[in-house]
């Protein structure tokens, strides 16, 4: 692969829809790599055509589908041309489950389609999509509607993707494709995912190109194994930090918490880097990069560049409602913002981190007065029952609930609903009656503390203008 081919910066997938398709196409068209969120699309898909699909950018992009039978069904049982009165409940996609009917994949094919089609309209840049391993369900149809979108390069972080590039393989040829499904208690059975890329288009068979895959990976070891063992090829890695956003990977050895409730990272949770190019595959740096040398820091150390999301997070052209990125700039303007890595947040068990800004907007004390609800359940954890068949359980749904499918309580206490928060940030809560919504919980990496450097006074910037202070 020809270093000279490759982004310099990759804008970092972030949350649901923060990382939309204005964003990266913004990002693409400078001539770095822009990268929307794969992340529950499909729901996000259906609340923006409940919403009325403002600017029609969304039918727009349908109308390109290889599937128009999709499109027009999708149209037919989510589309409200006057948009929601105030308080009604968006329609949801049903839950993933291990096996779904056809117009569930079909729909979330379309949802990964279009986020991807419409990022890389009227342009020849370069556009990724960016998955999380722990959503497993439904990752292979939405693989294979970025694909039919043309998406150039497929980011997976949050788990072991080893069998990802085979999967790319093999649907880049129509062909049916299986991966592990990982069930909690099976004892060994050999659970699988199982999709078939020619029911989702009912027979079509367009022209597909394999993207390039580059995992995103917190230790040597990982990067190593899957170089040498992924079922097909790894294009790269990106170098994640504990200082980056959103989900970190837990420290390696003993855990330990500090004064603030936080994990403590120590010398083993630091990739060598100089280890890393023994691989002899490009990779970028990524947490904790978002200022001007980074780059050359990155190429001294055998890298290609970086990858930076907090600074694109709160730029115009990202999903942001405009109340929380206008709190929080103002709060780093007058240097009192503050990011906390959660230990118990998560329903995954992973470390996440959470911007500390007041109650109105996103903190703790929404979240104690919150029903527990679990209706999206893209965090769901499948478990093999008594009865022989696999169930599915959340340390954020209700607590009796979660015992009664056999969980710990203990698993339970400090949980928050993340799939309904991140769609909440993005300006789509659900509503629950009485004039309650669903409160956002807002994440940023470390480096959202070095934002009025970045700022000099402005209350607003563009991704143009983060790329140019990249590169400075």
């Amino acid at each position: 692969m020809d270093a000279e081919t490759l982004p310099v910066i990759i804008q970092g997938g972030m949350g649901i829809g923060v990382s939309s398709w204005p964003l990266a196409k913004a990002v693409a068209m400078t001539g770095q790599l822009g990268v929307v969120s794969g992340t529950a699309l499909d729901n996000l898909l259906v609340r923006r055509l409940q919403d009325g699909d403002l600017g029609a950018h969304i039918r727009r992009a349908m109308e390109a589908f290889p599937s128009p039978e999709v499109a027009s069904e999708t149209l037919r049982r989510f589309f409200n041309p006057d948009g929601r009165t105030e308080g009604e409940p968006y329609a949801l996609a049903p839950m993933y489950r291990q096996a779904v009917d056809s117009f569930r994949n079909q729909l979330t094919v379309l949802a990964n389609f279009v986020e991807v089609w419409l990022a890389k309209e009227g342009h020849d840049g370069k556009v990724g999509i960016n998955f999380l391993s722990k959503v497993q369900m439904p990752t292979l149809p939405s693989l294979y509607g970025a694909m039919l979108a043309g998406v150039d390069y497929v980011l997976m972080g949050a788990g072991i993707p080893r069998e990802i590039p085979g999967a790319l393989d093999r649907m880049a040829d129509h062909e049916p494709v299986s991966i592990r499904f990982d069930v909690q208690d099976a004892k060994g059975e050999g659970e699988k995912l199982h999709f078939n890329p020619r029911e989702a288009l009912n027979g079509r068979r367009p022209d597909l190109t394999r993207p390039r895959f580059v995992p995103i990976i917190a230790s040597n070891s990982l990067a190593s194994m899957l170089a040498r063992k992924a079922n097909g090829r790894v294009d790269g890695f990106v170098v994640e930090g504990p200082t980056a956003g959103g989900h970190n990977a837990p420290p390696r050895g003993e855990k330990r918490l500090n004064e603030r409730g936080e994990p403590v990272y120590g010398e083993r949770d630091r990739v060598d880097l100089k280890g890393l190019k023994k691989l002899e595959l490009p990779f970028w740096v990524a947490g904790g990069t978002g200022r001007p040398g980074q780059i050359e820091e990155a190429r001294k150390e055998g890298g290609i560049g970086i990858q930076v999301g907090t600074l694109f997070a709160y730029c115009r052209e990202s999903g942001l409602i405009e109340k929380l990125k206008a709190t929080v700039l103002d709060l780093c303007r007058r240097g009192e913002v503050d990011v906390h890595t959660a230990d118990r947040v998560s329903p995954t068990g992973f470390p996440f981190k959470t911007v500390q800004i007041e109650a109105s907007l996103t903190a703790r004390e929404s979240y104690e007065k919150r029903q527990r609800v679990c209706d999206l359940g893209y965090l769901r954890i499948p478990y093999k029952m008594e009865s022989g068949g696999i169930g599915y359980r959340c340390p954020a749904e209700p607590v009796s609930t979660f015992l009664k499918k056999g969980g710990n309580e203990a698993e339970t206490v400090g949980r928050q609903c993340l799939c309904n928060a991140l769609l909440a940030n993005i300006g789509h809560p659900q509503p629950r009656g009485e004039g309650v919504e669903e409160p956002p919980l807002l994440t940023s990496g470390d480096d959202l503390k070095n934002l009025k450097e970045f700022l000099k006074g402005r209350d607003s910037y563009s991704a143009r203008d983060v790329i140019d202070y990249l590169l400075s």
